[in-house]
């Protein structure tokens, strides 16, 4: 229970706060990681938490070094947790190993070029979409029996399943962090909302 209330508050933090602090998205990209990858290696649930945990500090201490190749570290941890959920959702028994590999580093990869060209406008995404995907995980242990499959879907209604839940949390995050984080994502203020009430809007109403 720990364990999962772990991995689903760190979830939360990367996919609707993830752009709000670069050391807050390395952190919780770095447990994202670090999880995925002893998940992957059948851990069991307390070391998968430590490793995550290790992984987030050794992340954050090499990315303090050369601070300048943060917004890159970020999108190659956000990148690979993508690629990894999206092999969970696609693949199968019958899949080479190898394949999930090409798959999970191309999308780190690729994620930390567009991160470090187009800086916070894609880290929203990616914090985002990471972010989502390490929910699903935590929702999974937290309620094995009715989500489980949220971490390892196996039948073609599982995976469609979690990839439309996984795209609906991730628009959530995106939505909320351009909410709440416009001026660091470099968008204009919204306009304040009318005031019915105020002697211009009733000066400027016709009389009836």
């Amino acid at each position: 229970m720990t364990t999962a209330l772990v991995v689903l508050v760190v979830g939360v933090l990367l996919c609707f706060y993830g752009i709000r602090s670069v050391n807050l998205a390395l952190l919780a990209a770095g447990f994202a990681l670090g999880y995925l990858i002893a998940e992957a290696f059948g851990a069991d649930a307390w070391t998968q938490l430590w490793v995550g945990l290790g992984a987030a500090a050794l992340v954050w201490m090499i990315v303090s070094l050369v601070f300048r190749f943060a917004t890159f570290v970020v999108g190659l941890a956000t990148g690979a947790v993508i690629g990894a959920k999206l092999w969970s959702a696609l693949s199968d028994a019958g899949t080479s190993a190898l394949l999930g590999i090409v798959l999970v580093v191309t999308c780190a990869y690729a994620a930390a070029l567009l991160a470090e060209k187009y800086a916070r406008r894609a880290l929203l995404w990616f914090t985002a979409l990471g972010g989502a995907s390490v929910i699903l995980s935590g929702a999974a242990l937290l309620w094995p029996d009715g989500l489980g499959f949220l971490a390892h879907p196996d039948d073609g209604w599982q995976q469609t399943v979690m990839l439309v839940v996984w795209l609906a949390v991730a628009g959530s995050g995106w939505y909320v962090q351009r909410q709440l984080f416009r001026e660091r994502l470099g968008l204009p203020p919204k306009p304040p909302k009318p005031d019915p009430a105020s002697p211009t809007t009733a000066a400027a109403t016709p009389p009836t």
